[in-house]
């Protein structure tokens, strides 16, 4: 029987499960990658297990998100994450290497391998034709541990693509029609692979950026066959014997069926506030904007900045603009200065920052109140830039170096009345400036194990987590809206991320651009517990465990959520918070402050999936029915108080 690739990947790595549809699987994992921000859990939580030495193929630690060292927390937390990766055995980038999503596909990617990390964006490394997922920090963990990762068995999403981009138009605006067509709800609990003659056209990077952006649709992963523009790749990584070829059978079918034609692709933006708000650039051209961002793992390839330094060569970025150059790592950036178009940025009044992720996280770069800002960037959720009430727009190079040079929205395409520009014609080094020198591989085994973890002030101990009620009787301390992403929930930027494994001091920002008062009003409630109500795709975004671990450190016991997104989901049962869907639309009927009691909750819980539950709201003598989709094994690790205690008592 013919197979798709997506087939392949997952039967070579299935361990536990039928593979139908819907149901629970085990996958054994090969490599696994963390960043910063979710990475000093990883490592606590690895030293909770007791592991002595990491057992997968590849496991890498990045330092890529909290670059800003104003104080001692950000520092202290690089040290820690050093001689964690020195201690259990994994690689260490250190910071201002790279973005860990370009820079792992760059170094460490192979075809035909799993890999789960800590980011959302993991799924970027289907690009090479591997099986990325994102999860939470402890689910990553546990890979590194050598046990397997838990996942829904996706539905395989197939996406035709024919014929070529046209000029003025990149592998951003492919994605973006994706996001046009379907919102960030669409790829919900599949697995998007592209095939089809238009595949060849895209490189391995340009494939990245598509890959990428699939967790904006809420995909569980992305995939790209590895052909000959991944041994290409690959060639010039100097790793060609890296190189496996895998492709979906002749005849394979899929679950879902979608097409684009390349050639009708034009230039899209995505407004604010979220990355499914996609209209044409044509639509929003005039637009007045302050700010220019380019970078991210959203658009990490050298030729995306190559690009924008070949339409601003010999021109002047307008002078109320802010012309953000993020290189994505140290490599590209010796390979655009090669070029010369670090200098033609530069010139151009580019402002040149570090490599890394930094204002696509808030992490410096915050434009002004109000004020509309252009970024290559893969995100645009209220508040993520590091200002409350941004305006961040999302496009690609081309889009974003034609508004630096007008100070408007500019549909690249009219570059040629403007300025008498033709679309510019790269010419790319075929081998890249290969340079490892801030990768620390692992220590020898004997070697590590001598090794003490280095903890400073800032890096405090997990939070104990006890086990799951029979009966929950709480009032409802927040009730917010559909797509509701991480961001919203627990805070990233300067301010709160260096707190990532303080977790009583990072709770302190717990959903502060919702309710201020939430995180005070929760430790108040902690012998209660409380709920909060979500609508749809709750917790849409980030992986961040963080948006559970600090709630649930507040007394957080049930989420009751119209649906949810992946990642999130599996969060809140990580750290012992029941995760309930309204049969009904209830939503609208509950108010903050009622008291909801959910009773006989053990026995509810393993009469399975099939069996509805009732939850009472004694405020207004009302009842709500509700659902659970929780697996046998989830159900444990709920009912234990999350996953920590259950792997201490297995």
């Amino acid at each position: 029987m013919a197979s798709n690739l997506t087939q392949k990947l997952i039967d070579a790595h299935l361990v536990d499960g039928s593979g139908a549809p819907g149901e629970e699987v085990g996958l054994r994992i090969d490599q696994t990658l963390t960043q910063d921000a979710t990475g000093t859990m990883v490592m606590l939580e690895l030293e909770a297990m007791g592991l002595d030495r990491a057992r997968t193929e590849v496991s890498v630690q990045y330092v890529d998100h909290n670059l800003l060292q104003s104080g001692s927390r950000n520092a202290e937390d690089h040290e820690f994450l050093r001689s964690a990766c020195r201690r259990f055995g994994l690689w260490y980038s250190k910071p201002g290497n790279g973005v860990s999503h370009p820079t792992h596909m760059q170094r460490f990617g192979i075809p035909g391998k799993t890999m789960v990390g800590s980011d959302s964006h993991t799924p970027a490394a289907g690009a090479l034709g591997m099986l990325a997922i994102g999860l939470g920090g402890i689910e990553v963990a546990r890979a590194i541990a050598g046990e397997p990762v838990y996942v829904r068995m996706p539905e395989v999403w197939g996406v035709r693509l024919t014929n070529r981009l046209r000029p003025w138009t990149s592998a951003k605006d492919v994605v973006l029609e994706m996001l046009r067509r379907h919102g960030v709800k669409g790829g919900l609990n599949r697995v998007i692979e592209y095939y089809g003659p238009g595949v060849e056209t895209l490189s391995a990077m340009d494939r990245h950026v598509v890959a990428n952006m699939g967790a904006e649709l809420g995909a569980t992963s992305t995939v790209f066959p590895s052909d000959d523009r991944v041994r290409e790749f690959l060639r010039s990584e100097q790793r060609e014997d890296d190189y496996v070829e895998l492709r979906a059978d002749d005849g394979a079918d899929y679950d879902v069926h979608e097409a684009i034609d390349l050639a009708a692709v034009e230039p899209l933006i995505a407004t604010p506030s979220s990355p499914g708000n996609v209209v044409p650039v044509a639509e929003v051209a005039g637009t007045e904007i302050e700010q220019v961002v380019i970078g991210s793992s959203a658009n990490p390839g050298l030729r995306d900045f190559a690009i924008a330094a070949a339409i601003v060569k010999g021109r002047q970025t307008d002078p109320a603009v802010s012309f953000d150059v993020n290189p994505t790592s140290r490599q590209i950036l010796q390979d655009l200065t090669r070029l010369g178009a670090t200098f033609d940025m530069v010139a151009a009044g580019a402002r040149l920052h570090q490599s890394g992720c930094l204002g696509c996280i808030g992490m410096g770069q915050s434009p002004t109140t109000n004020g509309n800002s252009l970024r290559t960037m893969p995100r645009n959720f209220p508040g993520r830039s590091g200002t409350p009430d941004d305006h961040v727009y999302l496009c690609s190079p081309e889009t974003a170096a034609a508004s630096a040079l007008t100070g408007v929205i500019t549909d690249p395409r009219t570059l040629g009345d403007r300025f008498d520009l033709e679309y510019p014609t790269l010419d790319l080094p075929a081998e890249s400036s290969v340079n490892t020198t801030m990768l620390e591989p692992p220590l020898p085994s004997k070697d590590a194990a001598r090794v003490e973890l280095v903890k400073g002030s800032n890096i405090g101990d997990l939070p104990d987590l006890d086990p799951f009620p029979d009966q929950v009787a709480a009032p409802v301390l927040v009730i917010v809206g559909d797509d509701i992403s991480t961001d919203t929930i627990m805070p990233a930027g300067a301010e709160a991320l260096p707190y990532r494994s303080n977790i009583p001091k990072l709770a302190e920002f717990a959903f502060r651009d919702v309710d201020p008062d939430y995180p005070a009003t929760g430790l108040h409630s902690r012998d209660t517990g409380h709920v909060i109500l979500g609508g749809s795709n709750y917790g849409q975004g980030s992986s961040r465990e963080h948006a559970a671990l600090a709630p649930r450190y507040l007394g957080l016991r049930m989420v009751l959520a119209r649906s949810y997104a992946r990642i999130h989901w599996q969060n809140l049962v990580n750290f012992g918070i029941l995760p309930l869907e309204l049969v009904n639309d209830d939503h609208g009927a509950v108010e903050v402050g009622d008291v909801l009691t959910l009773s006989g909750i053990h026995r509810a819980l393993r009469a399975g999936r099939e069996h509805p539950m009732t939850v009472r709201n004694t405020t207004r003598s009302t009842e709500y029915t509700v659902r659970h989709r929780l697996s046998p094994r989830q159900i444990d690790v709920l009912l234990a108080g999350g996953l920590i205690p259950w792997l201490r008592d297995h």
